[in-house]
């Protein structure tokens, strides 16, 4: 079973680099970064504080971007090539494809975000002194919310086109990050554990203008991820089980 998900998962991540989307969106996300710093200083107090939570903001933005644009259509794709019929006509189950095809686009993701990072480094070293490791602990974060989003997006894109397969993301993106729009801060206890949140991902204030996140709160996540990921593929090998190929 390793060796299938591991052979499906390279195939996935090599087609992914071939594409040029992914070299734009780094491309353009490196331009923005380099904008950072001419934006209004504020002081030199907290100057650092809002290139932390600018570079953050925008390696999210173009994450979600790129997962969409790597994730949206793989299987669609893939369909419509016919090139699924030979992977599933061998000894691969459905579940092992679209686990395989995640963990390729998962790792790619983990690439470009790794790069978004180095390069704001790179600018914050130039221009504050500072190589600013913290960011390290939100593109962890961002990564791993990625990695969320796209097992959604390709449990969806089982059976449904791209189109559909970006709204129902991004709705989910938007659903996941408003619970507290949606039910309230005083709301019951009952109704926050059970509301299908994100927030566990967001670092962003912490990590740029606090002390960042802490070996439990990583941990946190890293589980909130596993059980997000699990569940969102399970779904997804339900579903595409019961399409007619």
């Amino acid at each position: 079973m390793i060796g299938r998900l591991s052979a499906i998962a390279g195939a996935v991540f090599m087609d992914a680099v071939r594409r040029r989307v992914v070299y734009v969106v780094v491309f353009f996300g490196a331009v923005l970064a380099l904008a950072i710093p001419t934006l209004p200083a504020y002081g030199m107090g907290i100057v650092s504080g809002i290139y932390r939570e600018v570079s953050l903001a925008l390696t999210f933005a173009a994450s979600m971007v790129l997962v969409l644009a790597l994730a949206a259509n793989r299987v669609p794709a893939e369909v419509e090539r016919r090139t699924v019929y030979n992977v599933l006509s061998k000894p691969v189950r459905r579940l092992e494809y679209l686990a395989g095809t995640w963990m390729g686009v998962f790792a790619v993701m983990g690439g470009a975000v790794a790069g978004f990072t180095l390069i704001e480094q790179a600018v914050a070293l130039t221009r504050y002194h500072d190589p600013m490791w913290r960011l390290w602990e939100g593109a962890l974060a961002i990564w791993l919310e990625s990695g969320v989003v796209g097992a959604f997006a390709i449990s969806v894109s089982a059976v449904a086109g791209p189109v559909v397969v970006a709204v129902a993301s991004l709705t989910m993106v938007f659903i996941g990050h408003a619970r507290d729009s949606v039910v309230g801060t005083g709301g019951s206890a009952m109704a926050r554990a059970l509301y299908p949140s994100l927030d566990t991902f967001n670092v962003i204030n912490p990590v740029a203008h606090g002390s960042g996140i802490d070996a439990v709160y990583a941990a946190g996540m890293m589980v909130a991820f596993v059980g997000w990921v699990g569940v969102l593929l399970l779904l997804g090998v339900v579903a595409f089980d019961r399409r007619d190929l």
